[in-house]
């Protein structure tokens, strides 16, 4: 799951954006539709000292996988703005925005802290918002919400090796997702794994 963070200070985390709204704070182009560029929280709806502030704004570089992402499914594939301040690591992300009030980026909720929030999102302008919560994630319901996929280096055609085999297996057994869940990613449902398995020629006990 990535998620939009800001800083725990802020009241947009009470509401929620739209995808088309942060296309419009991140992107250059706004190819999800919104009518025009975001750059303070005043056009968000927020009042008294928050109305002028800029959105400050941080992100990967292009060489992670998340970047990436978020470039596909928030941006329309957009362009991500100049001023997106490029951090080298998800938790520099979210240190960022931690110190920093205007601050928004995004980043996987394993990387979520105290001093940020994750803010709950729609995948349309009226739609309805949905927290970053577990839950919504294996629903589908979440917009940011993904598998990460482990390749297996063997020749087509032919069985896997002991030492392969037992990695596979490891992963998708309950101590394999243990690690999984507290490196701060979401496990897999039990159906997945074994249909996970049997694509690896695995036939799974569970």
């Amino acid at each position: 799951m990535v998620a939009i963070y800001v800083n725990k200070d802020n009241p947009i985390a009470n509401r929620g954006l739209s995808l088309p709204e942060v296309d419009a704070i991140l992107s250059k182009n706004r190819n999800l539709g919104y009518p025009k560029a975001i750059t303070i929280w005043g056009q968000l709806g927020l009042k008294g000292s928050w109305a002028q502030l800029p959105i400050s704004l941080y992100g990967r570089n292009a060489a992670s996988g998340t970047y990436g992402y978020v470039k596909h499914h928030a941006l329309g594939k957009g362009d991500y703005k100049d001023s997106v301040k490029e951090q080298p690591g998800s938790a520099a992300v979210v240190q960022g925005i931690a110190t920093d009030r205007g601050g928004l980026g995004y980043s996987g909720i394993g990387y979520k802290t105290a001093d940020v929030k994750a803010v709950p999102l729609a995948f349309e302008q009226d739609g309805d918002f949905i927290p970053a919560e577990v839950e919504y994630a294996y629903t589908g319901e979440y917009p940011l919400a993904r598998f990460l996929y482990l390749t297996i280096n063997k020749k087509p055609g032919t069985p896997l090796d002991p030492f392969r085999r037992e990695f596979i297996k490891y992963i998708f057994s309950k101590q394999g997702q243990e690690v999984v869940i507290k490196d701060g990613y979401f496990p897999l449902t039990a159906e997945v794994a074994r249909k996970s398995l049997k694509m690896a020629g695995i036939n799974p006990d569970f």
